[in-house]
């Protein structure tokens, strides 16, 4: 009877094996909030290929830099981008020591409460808001603040927490990038203080990874204590052109893979994926998300104040570069809430 058992074994288990297979392959899905299609198969194809020492795209570990922008690609940016949120809250607390701020925008704006207003100042108003916000603080309590502000800040629209509002996805790809030893970096036209506050915990992007418009400091003693006291000026603002400027700054290498949402990423999409020269045949990936799901995020594109997406969105198929459709590609926005 044994020996029988043992022969039916062997002889099921291959069976057993094939009817097994599938079931494990769903198990060990690295992108499992993505939906199966094109979109989702061009990210695995590309990972294959630039990893498979096999193959003619491989590239070393060394140069597999991937590069993300932050608001619009990692988190939600409407109907203001989040750090304008936490500036409102300064400026509104800093107001009765700057009495002309009631007769000039954007901080008549961000005062009355008036965040249509307030984007429609564009991105320069708005930098010089949060400049204001940010400077003459050390940085030890510029994060305080900055962390403070992150537990107890609520999203005006879904209530959530702002670092609820991270698309489960994008978590899910930095990880999978990750896990095949790609450095990942974000490289964010917001604040690099600010970012630099949460992206470990909440992306697994350490602060040395964080590229971002960076303000001016200076060294001080302060009763005997060292400290780094934030400026008024900007030394880098880490959008549009700046983009490729801070990757070559913080990074020293060119990207294989970036993803953005917005015009504003459509300088480090093109210093990522266009060739040098006819001898550059480094597989390359440029992604960008398209904001079309109104019901569960936020419907904008072409004519927005904020995360605007035009001409990257035109030129993305002469490009090659792949726009992922929230609606139709994700098949869940955000993580489940308190996660």
């Amino acid at each position: 009877m044994l020996l029988a058992r043992k022969i039916a074994y062997w002889l099921l288990w291959p069976l057993l094996a094939i009817v097994l297979a599938p079931v494990s392959l769903a198990a060990e899905d690295p992108l499992p909030s993505w939906r199966d299609g094109p979109g989702k198969a061009a990210i695995v194809e590309f990972v294959a290929r630039v990893t498979r020492q096999d193959s003619a795209g491989y590239v070393e570990p060394h140069e597999r830099i991937a590069t993300f922008d932050n608001d619009g690609t990692l988190w939600s940016e409407q109907p203001l981008y989040f750090q304008a949120y936490y500036a409102l809250d300064r400026i509104r607390d800093m107001a009765a020591d700057h009495p002309e701020w009631k007769e000039r925008e954007p901080y008549r704006s961000a005062l009355a409460g008036d965040v249509k207003g307030l984007a429609a100042q564009g991105k320069g108003p708005v930098v010089e808001m949060l400049v204001a916000a940010h400077a003459n603080v050390t940085t030890e309590a510029f994060t305080r603040s900055v962390a403070h502000w992150l537990a107890t800040a609520r999203h005006p629209r879904t209530g959530r927490l702002f670092t609820e509002m991270v698309y489960q996805p994008m978590l899910e790809l930095l990880e999978y990038l990750r896990a095949n030893d790609f450095k990942v970096f974000i490289v964010s036209g917001g604040g690099i203080d600010f970012i630099r506050v949460f992206s470990h915990e909440r992306y697994g992007v350490p602060p040395e990874q964080v590229v971002g418009t960076t303000g001016g400091a200076r060294f001080e003693l302060r009763d005997g204590i060292p400290v780094v006291v934030k400026t008024g000026d900007i030394s880098l603002i880490d959008d549009k052109a700046g983009k490729p400027v801070g990757i070559w700054r913080h990074i020293g290498r060119r990207p294989i893979f970036a993803a953005g949402n917005s015009d504003g990423d459509l300088q480090m999409l093109q210093y990522t994926t266009v060739a040098r020269n006819e001898d550059d045949t480094t597989p390359r990936l440029g992604l960008i998300v398209h904001h079309t799901d109104g019901e569960r995020e936020f419907e904008y594109d072409r004519e927005s104040a904020v995360g605007r997406l035009d001409r990257a969105l035109d030129m993305a198929p002469e490009q090659g570069w792949l726009v992922v459709d929230m609606k139709r590609d994700w098949r869940r926005v955000f993580p489940v809430a308190g996660s």
